[in-house]
């Protein structure tokens, strides 16, 4: 009688499972949103996680030796040690999130699931943001982060700096 065996099965023996987290973990970092079964997604994000916390590490030697034990590709380590590292920087865990799909998959119905990262450009859902940065204003966190404001851009011509006319006598209109 197995009793508190620690995660899914997943109907296969641990070191095919282990193989296929790898592999989808992997291809999370690369795409940064993949779909999957629901269970495999739940698994997966807990390993994806601890990944995203090794990376923030400021030791990166040991966050890259680290991270070659599980990911496949040479690529994805080093995105995940140059960009998604500092992307979550002030983030305090949540990095990933899980949501499952309407339709089950055809075949078998297996439940699927989105896993994607939260805080990047085209997310399905915006996040909540950081705690620290939680009930500033826009001005105090670009303050807090050292980025500069945008100038004053009212009354500016875009379009004066394109030479539509002169397109147009070469053109011959």
């Amino acid at each position: 009688m197995k009793k508190r065996i620690r995660g899914r099965k997943l109907g296969s023996n641990p070191g095919h499972k282990w193989a296929m987290l790898r592999s989808l973990v992997t291809s999370l970092i690369q795409h940064e949103r993949i779909v999957t079964t629901l269970p495999k997604a739940k698994e997966m994000q807990a390993l994806a996680e601890r990944l995203i916390t090794t990376a923030k590490k400021p030791d990166k030697l040991h966050a890259r030796r680290r991270a070659n034990r599980i990911l496949y590709t040479a690529e994805a380590q080093t995105k995940l040690i140059n960009v998604l590292g500092p992307r979550y920087q002030f983030r305090e865990g949540g990095y990933t999130r899980v949501m499952k799909l309407a339709k089950p998959r055809e075949g078998d119905k297996a439940d699927m699931a989105v896993i994607e990262y939260v805080d990047r450009p085209g997310e399905i859902r915006a996040a909540r943001p950081p705690t620290i940065f939680q009930n500033k204003t826009l001005e105090e966190v670009m303050a807090e982060l050292g980025i500069q404001p945008a100038q004053n851009t009212e009354g500016v011509d875009f379009e004066a700096d394109t030479d539509y006319a002169d397109d147009e006598k070469r053109n011959g209109k």
